[in-house]
């Protein structure tokens, strides 16, 4: 039953959220800048062990605060 427990909150932070590499695909951008923008405090990201996480609502954010190119 614990195993399961622990599937099913792994499953619910998975579908919340996005590993680093899922980030910069999504956002077309590289590791290094995407740890700028973190350490800029412009993204925010979440711990899970070892793992960096970066909720989906964050990266939303981020992306609609990016200037507009007209």
């Amino acid at each position: 039953y614990e195993e399961w427990i622990a599937f099913r909150v792994y499953a619910i932070v998975r579908d919340a959220t996005l590993t680093v590499n899922e980030f910069c695909k999504w956002a077309s951008i590289g590791r290094t800048k995407l740890y700028a923008e973190m350490n800029a405090g412009r993204l925010m990201a979440k711990k899970f062990g070892s793992r960096t996480l970066i909720p989906r609502a964050e990266a939303q954010k981020w992306m609609e605060q990016l200037p507009t190119r007209h």
